[in-house]
C-alpha cells in the first residue's frame, strides 16, 4: 500500500478543508463498489470449481491453477502498477484496472478450454493487482487525518464481503443458469460501476476539490532513492524478513483453504455447488473478521510493549494449525466445521502484527515500497501457491489428505515470527541508530504500535 505517498496528503486535510464532504463519501462508495466487484470477480471461480471439473474434466491442480494465477499476477504486479498509477493519474487508474478485470471476467464466460480459461484468469490478475493500494490511497487522500483509521478497516474490509458476495451469488447464478451466467453476472456487475465511476470521478474534479491532494506528489518527489538504497531498506534486517515470510505462509494456509472449502462441502458433504459456494463463503466471511479481531486484539495487548506482537503471530499460528489440523481429521459433522470456523478465524490474524512489524523495521521514507514488498510476500509465498500446491497433492492423494496436510505450513510460520521476535531488539535498535545518522536533531523514537 503506498502509506508514504498517502498519508502527507491525510495529514493536510482536515475536515474545515474539505470542499465538498458529499462528493468525498460518494467517491468512497464507488471505490468501495469497485472493491466489492474485484473480490466478485476473483472468487467466483471457486463457487463454480465442481461445475468446471465436471464439464471439462479438469484435475484439482488444473483447478488450484485457475484460482493461484490471479493472486501470482498480483503478487508480481502491484508494486510496479501502483508507482505508475501514481504518475499517470489514480482515477484513471482505477477505471483502467476495473474495466480490465470486468472484461477478463467476461472472458472467462466465454471460455471453451481450460487454456483459455487460464488466459482470461491472468488478465484478471492484471486488472486487480494495484486496486487495493491505489484505492486505498486515493481515498485517504480526500477526507480528514482522524478518520484514516476507520476508512482503511472499512476498505479492507470490502475484500471479504466481495469474497462472500461472489462466492454466494456466484454458486447460485451457477445452479439455475450456468457456470457461464455466472461469470458474465460478476462482469456486468464491474463495467455498470465502471460506467458510474467515470461518469461521477475525475482526477480534475478532486483536485479541485480538494487542492491539497497533490501534496502526495511532493512528497513522492522527495523521496526517490536508488534501487540499492531501496533494497537495502526494505531487507536491512532478519526481523523484518522474518515478517515478511511468516506473514506469506500462513496465508498459503488461508488461500488453500478458501479456494478448496466449496469442492470440499461439495465432495465430503454433498452439497449442490449454490449451497456448498454459500457455506464457503460463510468462511470466507470468518477470515475477514478473524483478521480485524485479531488485530484489534493485538494492539490492545501490545500497547505498550510492541515486540509482545511477534508472540501474539506465533499464537495465531498455534490456534489455527491445532484447529485446522484436527477439524479436518475429524468425521464431517458440526463439531469439525466448528473447529474449521476457529481455524479460519485465526489463520489470518497474523497480518496485523506482521505489518506493524514492517513499519517499525522499515524507514518511513520507503514504507510504501515496504508494504508493496509485504503483499509481494503475501501472494508469491501464500495465496498464489496455496490453491496450486493443494490441488497437486490432491490429485494424488485426494482433497481431505491435502487438507489435513496443509495446516502443517504453520509450523514454519510459527518459526519465522520466533527467529523475528528473537532478533527483533537489536534490530530496532541499529535502525534508531541510523535514524540519528541521517536526521542528528532529530532523537530517534521507538515505535509503540
Amino acid at each position: 500500500m503506498d502509506i508514504d505517498c498517502i498519508e502527507p496528503a491525510a495529514r493536510g486535510i482536515n475536515a474545515g478543508k474539505a470542499v465538498s464532504r458529499k462528493y468525498a463519501w460518494i467517491v468512497f462508495a464507488l471505490t468501495f463498489g469497485l472493491l466489492l466487484s474485484d473480490y466478485m470477480s476473483r472468487q467466483v471461480l471457486n463457487a463454480v470449481f465442481p461445475l468446471l471439473k465436471q464439464t471439462w474434466g479438469l484435475s484439482d491442480t488444473q483447478l488450484g491453477s485457475l484460482s493461484g494465477v490471479v493472486a501470482l499476477m498480483v503478487g508480481l504486479l502491484t508494486f510496479p502498477l501502483s508507482v505508475l498509477a501514481d504518475r499517470w493519474g489514480r482515477v484513471r487508474s482505477l477505471v483502467l484496472m476495473a474495466a480490465l478485470w470486468s472484461v477478463a471476467t467476461l472472458g472467462c464466460a466465454v471460455a471453451t478450454n481450460y487454456g483459455e480459461m487460464l488466459i482470461a484468469r491472468a488478465f484478471v490478475g492484471l486488472g486487480e493487482a494495484a486496486y487495493g493500494s491505489v484505492g486505498i490511497a486515493l481515498i485517504l487522500s480526500i477526507f480528514p487525518s482522524h478518520l484514516r483509521s476507520t476508512l482503511t478497516g472499512a476498505f479492507m474490509a470490502g475484500g471479504a464481503f466481495g469474497s462472500v458476495l461472489g462466492m454466494a451469488l456466484g454458486g447460485f447464478v451457477a445452479v439455475h443458469f450456468g457456470w457461464r451466467a455466472s461469470f458474465g453476472a460478476m462482469a456486468g456487475f464491474g463495467l455498470l460501476l465502471v460506467i458510474a465511476y467515470r461518469l461521477v470521478v475525475s482526477d480534475k474534479r478532486i483536485a479541485a476539490r480538494y487542492p491539497d491532494v497533490p501534496a502526495a506528489k511532493r512528497q513522492k518527489d522527495g523521496v526517490r532513492t536508488s534501487l540499492r538504497t531501496l533494497l537495502a531498506g526494505l531487507f536491512s534486517t532478519v526481523s523484518v524478513v522474518c515478517a515478511y515470510i511468516g506473514s506469506g505462509l500462513q496465508l498459503f494456509i488461508m488461500g488453500a483453504v478458501i479456494a478448496w472449502m466449496p469442492s470440499f462441502l461439495n465432495r465430503y458433504y454433498s452439497l449442490p455447488a449454490d449451497k456448498s459456494a454459500a457455506g464457503a463463503a460463510v468462511f470466507v466471511l470468518l477470515g475477514g473478521v478473524g483478521m480485524v479481531t485479531c488485530g484489534v486484539v493485538t494492539d490492545r495487548i501490545c500497547r505498550n510493549a510492541p515486540s509482545r506482537k511477534w508472540i501474539t503471530a506465533v499464537v495465531y499460528c498455534l490456534l489455527s494449525l491445532v484447529c485446522l489440523s484436527i477439524g479436518f481429521r475429524l468425521d464431517a459433522g458440526p463439531l469439525q466445521l466448528v473447529l474449521l470456523g476457529v481455524g479460519i478465524l485465526v489463520v489470518a490474524g497474523t497480518s496485523g502484527p506482521a505489518g506493524a512489524m514492517v513499519a517499525n523495521l522499515t524507514p518511513a521514507s520507503i514504507h510504501a515500497s515496504a508494504f508493496a514488498t509485504l503483499t509481494l510476500a503475501n501472494n508469491l509465498i501464500g495465496l498464489a501457491p496455496g490453491p496450486l500446491v493443494t490441488g497437486a497433492i490432491a490429485d494424488r492423494i485426494g482433497l481431505l489428505g491435502a487438507l489435513q496436510l496443509i495446516p502443517l505450513v504453520s509450523v514454519a510460520a510459527m518459526i519465522a515470527f520466533a527467529i523475528g521476535r528473537s532478533r527483533y531488539a537489536r534490530d530496532l535498535n541499529r535502525i534508531d541508530a541510523l535514524r540519528e545518522q541521517a536526521s542528528p536533531n532529530e532523537p530517534a523514537q521507538k515505535p509503540l504500535a
